[in-house]
């Protein structure tokens, strides 16, 4: 043992533990939550201290010095951050560096990387103010920065624009004694007024307001419509006002840019945005903003939990039941059970939104332990839209839609009205295939069909990615039969084009929005209120408010009804009630009308007879009778390798090695799409009664599982609670 201050590191690679270094040659001592720059095997590489000792098991002749510390004047981190990040890494089973470091902005993780200057305001001198007497002279672009200066001009964001070396020209100025600048002040909000609340919107800010000098979680259950987003803008205007900071989580990058307006009309203020469709240098200065308790309101995507909150005064989940706040890859975490953890660290209240609640939030309602506020009717008082269910047995189609579907949708449009046409496939066709022989495009590295985008000319794998050129002949007996078969989104707008000639037709998908500003152009077209057709996949479904919408026709979820996921059932009644929410939001009634091959099913008769509270209810019975969470705990050992016997091999192993107690190990099973991207997946799935049982099993297990032979043939991971098989 050695008894020199010891550094503990941690470092962004898939080992399952913190690393010692001794401190770096000028004898300083790093403190915690601080980057430093360390040797790592052949490479150098970015840490975060974590903690600091007098001892390590490791030999002093063993021990590398840190190379220099990256954060001089004060930790990037604070304490209350670091446990977080502490107990994500415990709770998930997950390296402790690639949490840590993960929960930095990218520009961070480099040793270049620094936190940007704060914002300064610059104004004129009375030197400055003397110069604007005299004529502009030969330094036209100096005078123009000094007017622009003059008449209220202050930050370098508007200075930018004045000639090409803008910061060229600041400089000299200054160097001139012209302009002088100061730390920039921050604008307190503005709050303008909002329509009038009802009752049940009053009472719920009333209930809400009286925890928020303490931790408590609220569960907002609001039909769509119901006014949700009111709510939270009542409850934002209070903490903004005492000069606290409130963070928003939003599912998809998509719902920023309504949320944002009506947040920047409302509260007169500029929202702190994080989310990964932004540059690096765009989500640090965010970050920083918000570090340094500039930022008052954050709003992001899931990644944006970790933004240093040092006024924290809320958080908000808004869509709380979607999926998207699960990352299904590498470092496994639900944002919206780590929201709520860190809400209870900071003891402020946490909030989530949504108009079909996750059945594990709801049954926290039902049990008492979160508040639950209801809002059963819409805000505008718009009614709740008509359902009109068509069993396909007994309908023409045309490119999917019924002739009912389609004369709904020409009366609509006839009315000026809008229509938004739900089909959760994007491209042209799911499968493209052949007449003759049969033959159909399958993806050589997944157990799935290629999807045929005809416009770009690929055949695409939505799973792994790959693609590959549509070929001119069958490849099997090279007939010139190539056809698709079913719709998808491509296919629709195409044919929806040819069906109302004349009438906008805008695409909602991943393809379509991918490129920058694409979806905020397409959502303002939306909202002018012009006759259109929206068609889209679950992108559309998500929370935006369509005033002009009166008709939704969902083409087809019948797949959801026979799925072996047993979370199917759920998101299929979610998507629909979702979806049917953008129909009929104004004084407009809404209509939407449900295409099904099987009307009778049990399941949506009563989602659509009794609504979803009571579908909800159904559910957790069936749940609790099977012992499935939110009624019992569950985690995956998942693995996967080019060998399927490879993978065979080690669960065998693992579940061997499984130790004895409440939670019992099942499988091997074979993921629902076993073979994807090259490589076979297949799982064991834990299940217990007791979420303490399922933890301390699972941690003696792991300490077998890495010594296993076979473990180094496989890729694989623990999932915590996990949302997919």
């Amino acid at each position: 043992m050695i008894h020199h201050p010891i550094i503990k590191v941690a470092l962004p690679v898939p080992l399952p533990q913190l690393f010692d270094y001794l401190q770096a040659e000028d004898g300083s001592l790093t403190p915690v939550g601080s980057r430093v720059l360390v040797p790592f095997g052949q490479r150098e590489r970015v840490g975060m201290v974590m903690g600091h000792a007098t001892e390590s098991a490791l030999p002093a002749n063993r021990l590398l010095r840190i190379i220099r510390p990256l954060d001089q004047s004060e930790p990037l981190l604070d304490p209350a951050l670091l446990k977080l990040l502490e107990w994500c890494w415990k709770y998930y089973k997950h390296a402790p560096g690639e949490v840590v470091l993960g929960a930095l902005p990218p520009a961070l993780r480099k040793a270049q990387g620094k936190l940007p200057p704060p914002p300064v305001h610059y104004s004129l001198t009375l030197a400055g103010r003397e110069r604007l007497e005299q004529a502009a002279g030969r330094q036209k672009t100096q005078y123009l920065m000094l007017e622009a200066l003059q008449a209220g001009t202050s930050g370098a964001e508007a200075l930018s624009g004045i000639g090409s070396q803008w910061r060229k020209t600041l400089a000299r100025i200054m160097e001139q004694g012209w302009v002088e600048q100061s730390p920039a002040t921050m604008d307190p909000p503005v709050f303008l007024p909002g329509p009038q609340l009802l009752d049940a919107q009053e009472k719920a800010v009333d209930q809400i307001s009286r925890d928020l000098h303490h931790f408590h979680c609220h569960l907002l259950d609001g039909i769509t419509g119901s006014g949700k987003t009111e709510v939270y803008i009542k409850l934002m205007e209070q903490l903004l006002a005492r000069g606290r900071q409130v963070l928003v989580l939003v599912p998809e990058i998509g719902l920023t840019p309504q949320l944002l307006r009506r947040f920047r009309q409302r509260l007169g203020l500029e929202p702190a945005v994080i989310h990964s469709g932004l540059s690096s240098g765009q989500r640090l200065e965010a970050w920083a903003a918000a570090r340094a308790g500039r930022a008052q309101l954050i709003v992001g995507t899931r990644s944006a939990l970790f933004t240093p909150l040092p006024k924290a005064g809320l958080i908000i989940l808004d869509e709380e039941h979607d999926a998207s706040f699960k990352q299904q890859d590498g470092f496994r975490y639900s944002a919206r059970d780590i929201a709520i953890k860190r809400a209870a660290d900071l003891n402020i209240p946490v909030v989530l939104g949504s108009a079909t609640p996750s059945l594990e939030s709801l049954n926290n309602a039902f049990a008492g332990k979160y508040a639950w506020h209801r809002l059963r009717e819409r805000a505008n008082s718009a009614s709740l839209p008509r359902w009109r269910v068509l069993d396909m047995c007994q309908q023409n189609t045309f490119h999917g839609l019924s002739d009912t579907a389609l004369e709904a949708m020409s009366e609509a449009l006839a009315r000026k009205e809008q229509v938004m046409v739900f089909l959760n496939r994007r491209g042209y066709a799911p499968v493209l295939m052949c007449r003759q022989c049969g033959w159909y495009g399958s993806c050589d590295r997944c157990d799935a069909r290629l999807t045929w985008h005809r416009s770009a000319g690929l055949l695409w794998c939505h799973h792994c990615g790959s693609r590959k050129r549509v070929p001119r002949l069958c490849p099997d007996c090279r007939a010139d039969g190539l056809t698709g078969a079913g719709e998808g989104t491509q296919q629709l707008e195409e044919a929806l084009e040819q069906q109302f000639p004349g009438i906008p037709v805008l695409r909602f998908d991943r393809d379509r929005t991918r490129g920058k500003g694409v979806l905020a152009t397409q959502l303002d077209e939306v909202l002018k209120g012009q006759p259109c057709l929206l068609v889209g996949t679950q992108m559309l479904a998500k929370g935006h408010h369509f005033p002009a919408v009166t008709l939704v026709v969902i083409v087809n979820v019948d797949q959801a009804l026979f799925s072996s996921d047993y979370r199917a059932l759920e998101r299929m009644g979610q998507m629909l009630q979702q979806v049917a929410g953008r129909a009929g939001r104004m004084d407009k009634p809404g209509t939407v009308i449900l295409q099904t091959l099987h009307p009778e099913h049990p399941a949506l008769e009563l989602l659509l007879t009794r609504g979803y509270e009571a579908y909800a209810r159904w559910l957790l019975e069936e749940r609790q009778l099977a012992g499935l969470p939110p009624s019992g705990y569950q985690a995956l050992l998942r693995a996967d390798a080019h060998e399927r016997s490879d993978v065979e091999k080690f669960l065998s192993e693992a579940i061997d090695l499984f130790p004895p107690g409440d939670a019992s190990a099942h499988g091997p099973l074979p993921a629902i799409m076993e073979r994807m991207g090259g490589r076979s997946r297949m799982y064991l799935i834990v299940a217990s009664p007791s979420r303490s049982s399922l933890h301390s099993q699972i941690d003696q297990w792991l300490l077998s599982l890495r010594k296993l032979p076979s473990a180094r043939k496989t890729r694989w991971s623990i999932d915590i609670d996990p949302q997919e098989l």
